[in-house]
């Protein structure tokens, strides 16, 4: 496939961990997307994950469904996109891009609380620091009902601890001494069709959802070709790998090269 982002969006994302990019996918494709995913996460898991009950605490941050293509197959056009791939490929600078998982996540009417300040990559078992997320709404969103924002730069500090999404310590707890603060957050309303990709240790929040229906998004985790187990405990990798195994198999696709 040939390049999709230019070399000033790449330095950009290098610099800053986080990127916007419009019209990724087509309105016909979204709106093919919703409904595969409206399906999805009203329909008994088989296979994927789903998270929380209805009445637990971690629900009112998300209700998350992680590898919902295993169980609904007209998702797997978008987990697997070749454009979301690429653009996640010409990012991560690395020579080709394995797919790790994707998760549903809504963000539901009224009662949904913020999801707070974190790092993704503390909660992946790998040893390789280059994994990212696309992250691609259904629905436009704004601060009303929940669209991300980020911190430029913070994926330079590194891997720093896990936060707890129910009830969180403060990440900027950790970042003293630096120039890395939520003062510096930048909030990113996006249109459908556009999303967002972002460094696994960047700093991000969504706010929580005020309106009347459902934010609703699939995120798709990349990671370089040749990422490595690094033991931790995951149920997406649990009694599959030995520590430092190249993670790879029929659930990790190769998606571009």
């Amino acid at each position: 496939m040939e390049p999709i982002l230019t070399p000033e969006q790449i330095a950009f994302y290098q610099e800053n961990g986080f990127i916007q990019v419009d019209n990724v996918l087509t309105l016909d494709e979204v709106a093919e997307l919703a409904e595969a995913m409206e399906e999805a996460m009203t329909v008994d898991a088989e296979i994927s994950v789903k998270t929380d009950k209805p009445d637990g605490a971690y629900f009112k941050v998300l209700n998350q469904k992680v590898n919902v293509w295993r169980d609904q197959g007209s998702m797997g056009k978008f987990s697997f996109h070749p454009r979301v791939a690429q653009i996640a490929k010409e990012l991560s600078g690395a020579d080709r891009i394995r797919f790790f998982h994707d998760h549903a996540l809504w963000k539901m009417p009224q009662d949904s609380k913020h999801t707070p300040w974190h790092q993704d990559l503390v909660y992946w078992p790998m040893n390789e620091p280059g994994a990212l997320s696309a992250w691609i709404p259904v629905d436009d969103v704004d601060e009303n009902n929940g669209c991300m924002k980020f911190v430029p730069g913070s994926h330079k500090l590194g891997k720093l601890t896990g936060i707890d999404l129910v009830n969180p310590q403060n990440i900027f707890d950790f970042t003293q001494g630096t120039d890395i603060s939520e003062k510096r957050a930048v909030i990113v309303p996006l249109k459908k069709g556009s999303c967002t990709f972002h460094h696994g240790l960047t700093f991000h929040y969504a706010h929580a959802n005020k309106t009347d229906k459902p934010r609703r998004v699939l995120a798709v985790i990349y990671m370089p070709d040749g990422t490595t187990y690094n033991g931790a405990k995951h149920f997406i990798t649990d009694n599959r790998f030995q520590v430092n195994d190249p993670i790879k198999g029929g659930t990790f696709p190769l998606l571009t090269k």
